[in-house]
């Protein structure tokens, strides 16, 4: 939604937004573009000469601002829709699919089409360090969105992506997630085959060829040319690790090598996001070897895996990581990159699924590297982390506020270790704060 706004506000629009918790970095990216922001969800926020609404999926019938908007009759929308008549007309669409991995395979794809010379517009659910904001119209032919699953508003429930009618569609992974509105994986891969139908037989689809699911989401029907792409296992797009942390690897293309790339991301996840956005780049027409040394150039979004900071040998990660899988992937990752490192994991479950305790049995699993692991378990909690806990393979705690949290990792961190936040919320700034402790150690004389 704040990507929404940031467009709408390029086109020429006065913009302002209410949310019922602001917080960066996407708060000031819109302060910096002059979108007034108020909090909380005030029917008054709604007075004056407003002639349109756009309305998040997050808000739902009940909530004030929603019932004011409906009993004034004031014309409303949905982000996606807004997006589908506002700004993709015309252009080449170039949607990213998936459970994991779309902000950063929809910002790497984003990067590589810009830096070849496309100037593409996009829709992005995170802030690129590379462009320093979450969404820009763009110039050029191609427009790259970051195409979520999720439902589209209180009033459309069909995922967002069906709105986006891509030309070129990414779909990297699915697994089961979002168990407030999903009852079941059958269910989310119907939804998956809805936007596949939407693809037109001259596009593409760019398919993981390790996803059993996706094979199945295939096989109920499919009019577009496919390429695939996999590590181990047979692919249009291949790669081969040539560092064990995946900082470096040879891509081959219907099995010719066509170069190596050598980037500042970890993990084996992220070498299958760099095949999908090279895929699909070279799907829009631009050249992949071209694209392969631009990777090292590469910063990535922020809160994906972002190193904060480095004190006394402590490496501090903020990362938004919600689901088991990209839970276990990201921390391969890091293990990779700091073998000897005590590795400490600290994880708020604030997504919906994590919250109701749909992925509380797979969460001990995906904690298998790390050593120590920090859940921040509000009374709310619906599920008792003491119970993942107990079959962690290391250490494990659990603390009822943040302030309680953060006082335990001024207890049990050490010189040499590797600290890594994960959560899709602003975590009350939990990162930034213990980063402000260690420095604060260090410098006490600053304060």
């Amino acid at each position: 939604m704040g990507g929404v706004a940031a467009l709408a506000r390029e086109l020429g629009l006065e913009v302002e937004g209410s949310d019922q918790n602001v917080y960066p970095p996407m708060s000031t990216q819109l302060e910096a573009l002059g979108v007034a922001l108020k909090s909380g969800y005030l029917p008054e926020h709604l007075a004056g000469n407003v002639t349109d609404v756009v309305i998040g999926n997050a808000l739902s019938r009940g909530n004030p601002a929603v019932e004011a908007v409906l009993d004034a009759g004031t014309p409303y929308t949905s982000g996606a829709q807004w997006l589908a008549q506002n700004v993709l007309p015309g252009r080449t669409v170039l949607a990213v699919a998936g459970t994991h991995g779309k902000t950063t395979t929809s910002t790497l794809l984003a990067f590589l089409i810009d830096r070849l010379g496309g100037a593409p517009g996009f829709l992005i659910g995170g802030v690129p360090t590379d462009f320093g904001v979450s969404a820009r119209l763009g110039h050029g032919a191609c427009f790259v969105v970051e195409a979520d699953e999720y439902d589209t508003a209180f009033f459309d429930k069909r995922s967002k992506f069906v709105h986006y009618r891509p030309n070129i569609a990414i779909l990297n992974n699915l697994e089961y997630d979002h168990a407030d509105i999903f009852p079941d994986l059958a269910a989310i891969e119907r939804q998956f085959h809805h936007l596949i139908r939407t693809v037109p037989g001259n596009g593409q689809l760019i398919v993981n060829a390790e996803d059993e699911n996706l094979a199945r989401v295939l096989a109920q029907g499919c009019w577009t040319p496919v390429q695939t792409f996999g590590i181990d296992t047979q692919a249009n797009w291949q790669a081969r690790l040539d560092a064990a942390d995946g900082s470096a690897f040879t891509v081959l293309h219907d099995g010719a090598q066509i170069g190596t790339v050598r980037w500042n991301l970890a993990g084996r996840h992220n070498v299958m996001n760099a095949l999908a956005a090279l895929a699909a780049a070279a799907a829009a027409g631009f050249d992949a070897a071209a694209a392969l040394p631009l990777f090292a150039q590469f910063r990535g979004p922020k809160r994906r895996l972002e190193l904060l900071a480095q004190h006394d040998g402590i490496h501090v990660y903020d990362d938004f990581a919600h689901h088991p899988t990209a839970i276990a992937t990201t921390l391969a990752g890091l293990r990779a990159r700091h073998p000897d490192s005590r590795l400490v994991a600290v994880l708020e479950p604030r997504s919906n699924s994590m919250r109701l305790g749909a992925h509380a049995a797979h969460l001990a699993p995906s904690l298998h590297d790390t050593d120590v692991v920090a859940f921040l378990a509000r009374p709310e909690l619906p599920w008792d982390a003491s119970r993942v806990i107990a079959t962690l393979r290391g250490e494990g705690h659990a603390d009822a506020s943040v302030d309680a949290l953060l006082q335990r990792l001024h207890d049990i961190v050490r010189a040499g270790d590797t600290v890594v936040f994960m959560s899709n919320g602003g975590f009350e700034g939990a990162p930034h704060r213990f980063v402000d402790a260690l420095h604060a150690v260090a410098h006490p004389d600053r304060g």
